[in-house]
């Protein structure tokens, strides 16, 4: 065999032992993204679900913290903005999130913790992709991007305007318009838009740089959801 060969087959024999090395047996050292860690802080405001739960927090240090919406009632009774929380969990693969599994109230030392969703059946089922949310009206927002939100994964979905309106999208779609959600920059959003006592939502359907330039949030080529029925109020 030469010399050539020999080394093909050394790297092919190398590939296929690495190809079928076994996963790190259960119980082994976690990611550090993923390894338990406590912090604390000053609640700013809560973030919320197209449908008006609430789905986490924003400290005054601007970290975002998520929390299930399944706890959403929970979170509201224990927690007010301005209160200082100290809060169990673990960073987001990306480290731009911290996803809660407990939130503790020091004041009142009261706490949320995540115990997992609640079984099939018990929780309303969110809406299908582009129609409101029960509640929801046609709206429109537009402002100036403060800081983007992301979803436990730690992708972009959404961004508080000025006027403390939070737009919310999927993720693909706020890939598809990122020129626009920049923070300082001037957004306009049409979509399904609900008021609550935690503050107010928009699910987006429409987006652009100004009230004259909204377009559909979707992808190229993909079939259209229902949007609401005025893309934009007049032009003055």
């Amino acid at each position: 065999m030469t010399r050539i060969a020999v080394s093909a087959a050394a790297i092919l024999l190398t590939t296929s032992a690495f190809a079928q090395m076994p996963p790190p047996p259960p119980g082994g050292p976690l990611p550090v993204w993923q390894q338990s860690m406590t912090i604390s802080g000053t609640v700013a405001r809560f973030t919320l679900t197209p449908r008006g739960d609430l789905d986490g927090l924003i400290l005054s240090d601007n970290t975002q913290v998520h929390v299930p919406p399944h706890l959403s009632d929970q979170l509201a009774a224990v927690v007010r903005p301005g209160n200082f929380v100290t809060i169990a969990g673990y960073r987001s693969p990306t480290g731009a999130l911290f996803i809660a599994t407990s939130v503790t109230n020091t004041a009142s030392n009261q706490t949320v913790i995540d115990r997992g969703p609640p079984a099939p059946g018990l929780a309303p089922p969110p809406p299908p992709p582009g129609m409101p949310a029960p509640g929801a009206q046609d709206s429109f927002a537009q402002g100036r991007v403060e800081r983007l939100l992301r979803g436990p994964a730690g992708d972009v979905n959404g961004a508080i305007l000025d006027d403390g309106t939070i737009l919310h999208m999927p993720p693909h779609i706020a890939y598809q318009f990122a020129s626009l959600l920049v923070p300082g920059k001037t957004v306009a959003a049409q979509g399904w838009g609900l008021s609550t006592p935690h503050g107010r939502v928009v699910d987006v359907q429409s987006i652009g740089a100004s009230t004259a330039q909204v377009s559909p949030a979707a992808q190229p080529g993909a079939a259209l959801p229902p949007t609401p029925g005025t893309l934009a109020p007049p032009l003055p």
